[in-house]
């Protein structure tokens, strides 16, 4: 069966589009997937890894335009033709459309094909958060309240809907009241080669030979809790006077950090490694002794897995979350490490010493987040119920 996906953004890199895409090859399907480049110079159709690529050129005017997407129809309206040239071209039996932000456009061509819709996240709720949102420009021209109707609506019209965690489809299910059979959860889990098949930079290893590392990575934003991080290091730093936080991402939001970690005289404790390339993190990894994951709890995040938690239990490494719903959950059932009241600065620093002083405690939480990865969260398990899904489909071409 051909299967079209739709992606508003350029690929490589997606991890979530690729593994999916690998995955339903593997499973004898061909995956025909529709991209931008924002980039003049570009290859209009390309395959990836038995991926068949066609991209869009997208300026930057009409990219900007889709945070404007459920405001006006100028986005969707736009995307209309190039996506129907997509479809009759590729000749795909089903749509599978990746995120919101795009799929008004798909739904209105009305190519009478079976859609899925692919939410990678609560972006409704999440936009709440966004500057450009909060501006006074976005306070005016941008309603979350309307993508959310629109999410609302084509989930409703979707034949099949994805979500990254089961606590997205209580919460869909809730609203909505729609059968939970028209959800699959696929989390953003990762790939044994990801843990089984990589190389280490000797360099990073060697130089947090002699420190306890403690290793947060992604989007540092302060709704994720990184400064709450900082902060608790202030307080561990007096009872562990080699600890060392390890903060590998960025965001608008690092300048803020940098004077934290400035004023709190932590220079010695934390280091703002900004991002870095994604074949470097397992030396990150391979490094620390502890992951984190202090998200403030909200609709999205509550909903929601960041990928650093499979990642860090991929590694063996014990995990200190907040009580995010999602997150919660996904600790507290496998046993892979504690929780700690959101915001809660004081209790974030007593559970990272409580894995600190009792060694016992470690090692159960991480041989436990190895096994966790091993025999449930890997994407050869968790794409089972995508995977089984297209079979099923394709007995119907």
């Amino acid at each position: 069966m051909k299967i079209g996906m739709i992606l508003d953004t350029t690929f490589p890199p997606d991890p979530r589009v690729e593994n999916e895409a690998l995955k339903l090859i593997e499973s004898g399907h061909e995956v025909h997937l529709f991209c931008f480049s924002f980039t003049k110079d570009f290859k209009l159709k390309e395959n990836i890894n038995g991926i068949h690529v066609y991209r869009f050129f997208c300026n930057n005017f009409t990219y900007k335009l889709s945070a404007l997407a459920y405001t006006f129809p100028f986005y969707h309206n736009r995307m209309k033709i190039p996506l129907k040239k997509f479809i009759f071209e590729s000749a795909v039996d089903i749509i599978h459309v990746h995120d919101l932000q795009i799929a008004r456009a798909v739904f209105k061509i009305k190519c009478n094909k079976r859609i899925v819709l692919d939410l990678h996240e609560n972006r409704p709720e999440i936009m709440k958060f966004y500057a450009h949102v909060n501006s006074l420009f976005g306070k005016f021209l941008i309603r979350p309240s309307r993508w959310k109707k629109f999410e609302f609506k084509y989930i409703k019209e979707a034949d099949k809907v994805i979500v990254v965690t089961e606590a997205a489809k209580n919460y869909y299910c809730d609203q909505l009241e729609v059968e939970k059979n028209k959800f699959i959860v696929l989390p953003n889990t990762v790939r044994r080669e990801f843990f089984t098949n990589y190389s280490v930079s000797q360099t990073i290893q060697n130089k947090y030979i002699g420190t306890f590392n403690i290793l947060y990575v992604g989007d540092t934003g302060l709704r994720r809790g990184t400064m709450d991080l900082i902060k608790a290091i202030e307080i561990i730093s007096h009872k562990i006077s080699n600890v060392r936080l390890i903060i590998v991402g960025k965001s608008k939001e690092d300048h803020y950090l940098a004077q934290a970690v400035n004023d709190l005289s932590l220079k010695n404790n934390v280091e703002l490694v900004g991002w870095q390339d994604f074949e470097l993190f397992p030396s990150y990894f391979k490094s620390a002794h502890i992951g984190v994951s202090p998200l403030h709890k909200n609709i999205h995040h509550d909903t929601t897995y960041a990928n650093k938690l499979f990642q860090y239990m991929a590694f063996a490494l014990p995990v200190v979350v907040s009580d995010s719903t999602a997150q919660r959950n996904l600790v507290e059932s496998t046993h892979s490490g504690l929780v700690h009241r959101e915001k809660n600065i004081s209790d974030l620093a007593n559970q990272i010493m409580k894995l600190y002083n009792d060694k016992e405690l470690y090692k159960s939480c991480s041989r436990n987040a190895k096994i966790a990865i091993e025999e449930k969260y890997n994407w050869d398990i968790t794409s089972k119920e995508l995977t089984s899904f297209y079979n099923d489909v394709s007995l119907s071409f």
